[in-house]
């Protein structure tokens, strides 16, 4: 039979597990960078991420269309084939925050992610791999007919 008094502790301990649920993704959050995702160039932010600048490879696959008819969503694919990859970062050269997303990959996970992404305008996406020898990375142009940033 329930009392008073267990029906005030049932809610309190639930209470408390439902706290600590809404308190657990700030924790999950105290990698990120903040600077590197309210820089206002994609030079700043990359500077943010990363000891030197990303080399160009092929190991690093990025698909984006060639024309996004509506940049509010452009879908965006990042794979990379190196071997100890531990993170994925996206840049849109012209928008006005250019780092669009960076996830964080998990050792022995594969490393391919793919996302929706806003463009305000034409611009170069930039994909980088971050692995355990460096950062790589790979470019596209991507033209913008109806802009997705406020535009």
């Amino acid at each position: 039979m329930m009392n008073r008094r267990s029906v005030l502790k049932a809610v309190f301990t639930g209470g408390l597990v439902a706290g600590l649920g809404v308190l657990m993704p700030r924790v999950a959050l105290a990698a990120w960078s903040k600077a590197a995702f309210e820089a206002e160039t994609q030079e700043a932010a990359m500077d943010a991420l990363y000891e030197a600048d990303p080399s160009a490879s092929a190991d690093v696959t990025l698909k984006a269309p060639d024309i996004a008819e509506n940049g509010a969503v452009v879908p965006i694919s990042v794979k990379s084939s190196l071997a100890g990859v531990t993170s994925i970062a996206i840049f849109v050269a012209n928008n006005p925050q250019p780092l669009a997303a960076q996830f964080t990959i998990p050792e022995g996970t594969l490393a391919d992610v793919s996302c929706r992404i806003r463009m305000g305008k034409t611009s170069a996406i930039t994909a980088v791999v971050t692995t355990n020898s460096g950062s790589f990375s790979a470019s596209k142009e991507v033209k913008v007919t109806i802009g997705g940033c406020g535009g």
